[in-house]
């Protein structure tokens, strides 16, 4: 049964098979079929896209989930979208689950902010409209000069918890730092169960002294120097550098060093069921160590939830032999081969959502019924 009006279209790029499967599903759920679209790298590496269907006064939808290739994912979204642009569609969707670079949403010393670089990057291709999920920063949306549905998987995760985690009322919803915090009470309150904060992570101080920013000010001298005179002269300059640098320095208060201090767990988790929350999960060995923490203080049963699990590189491993107990993702991003190699890893379907999205916005009905019951801190 078709639920949507004429004149919708749903592309998926090849990034991986399973953004192939999550376009499906979502083609079913619409009573749709998926468009017809050809996407292939050339013998050079380049991405080349063809349209094999006409999209001249519709509205496009291209689904994209974000592979290991992180660049070409981005470039076959790019292409697509200036592709259905310049054959005259009406308006253009992207429908990220994970917007690629999330994680490089600020300044970092002399970096850059490639989340904003993307954003525009996809603003310049076409791009009119973005579904996109459970953004690393919320601020993020700031970077575009479109529309942005910032969507939520916590009301899947809560569901995950209720009907899967039989004793969860014995459980306590953990940040394994004080930055995660307020996702934790956000889980906790509607659960209406305590919450436990791991203090005292092992976090990396960034110092700037290893980048010239304490460095003397260099001073260009116009004019020889007479050989006699060089000796006095280095003398000089450096007394009058020191000089400058200890005027300097009186005029600011004294900067106190980071010390990393001991791990303490705020909150009981003895004889509790322990049910970390975060919106990645990539690097794990801050979730093995998390998990660690809370069995010597009595957790007998640890789960960890997150709506993005990019579980790169030795993840699956880890968690194997790791304290964990379940690790339970969405598919907003491919890991089967992850599944295969470690049994913990559960799935949840947030395809649901997606579609009701795109149907509302084919349709130009309103998206604040996805946002019932959704905390600010989700």
């Amino acid at each position: 049964m078709n639920h949507t009006k004429g004149g919708l279209v749903i592309f998926t790029a090849n990034s991986h098979p399973s953004s192939r499967e999550l376009g499906k599903r979502i083609a079913e759920r619409l009573g749709v079929e998926l468009g017809k679209v050809q996407v292939y790298q050339e013998a050079n590496r380049e991405t080349r896209v063809q349209i094999q269907e006409s999209v001249r006064g519709k509205d496009v939808f291209v689904i994209q989930t974000v592979s290991k290739d992180v660049n070409t994912t981005i470039m076959e979204m790019l292409i697509m979208v200036y592709a259905c642009r310049t054959s005259c569609a009406k308006s253009i969707t992207g429908v990220l689950p994970y917007f690629p670079y999330s994680k490089q949403c600020k300044m970092r010393k002399r970096g850059s902010i490639v989340s904003k670089l993307i954003a525009s990057m996809m603003c310049k291709a076409g791009l009119t409209h973005l579904i996109t999920m459970d953004l690393h920063q919320k601020e993020i949306q700031g970077f575009f000069n479109i529309p942005v549905d910032n969507l939520r998987a916590s009301p899947f995760l809560l569901q995950y918890i209720q009907e899967e985690i039989p004793d969860y009322r014995n459980a306590v919803i953990v940040a394994k730092s004080p930055a995660s915090a307020k996702r934790a009470q956000s889980f906790a309150e509607r659960l209406r169960l305590g919450i436990a904060v791991i203090h005292g992570e092992a976090q990396d101080a960034e110092s700037d002294q290893v980048d010239g920013r304490h460095s003397p000010p260099t001073v260009k001298t116009t004019g020889a120097i007479h050989p006699s005179m060089e000796i006095p002269c280095k003398n000089m300059f450096r007394r009058l550098c020191e000089d400058v640098v200890l005027r300097v320095s009186c005029l600011f208060p004294v900067l106190i060093p980071k010390e990393k201090p001991p791990i303490t767990v705020v909150g009981d988790v003895g004889g509790r069921i322990a049910i970390i929350v975060d919106d990645i999960i990539d690097d794990v060995d801050s979730f093995v160590a998390a998990a660690e923490t809370l069995k010597e203080r009595g957790a007998y049963k640890i789960f960890v939830m997150a709506t993005h699990g990019i579980l790169s590189s030795e993840a699956p491993r880890f968690i194997e032999e790791s304290a964990i107990d379940e690790v339970v993702v969405t598919n907003t991003i491919p890991h089967e081969l992850q599944k295969l190699q470690c049994p913990k890893i559960k799935t949840v379907d947030i395809s649901m959502i997606l579609s009701e999205a795109i149907r509302r916005i084919h349709n130009g009905e309103s998206m604040s019924y996805l946002f019932r019951n959704i905390g600010v801190d989700d």
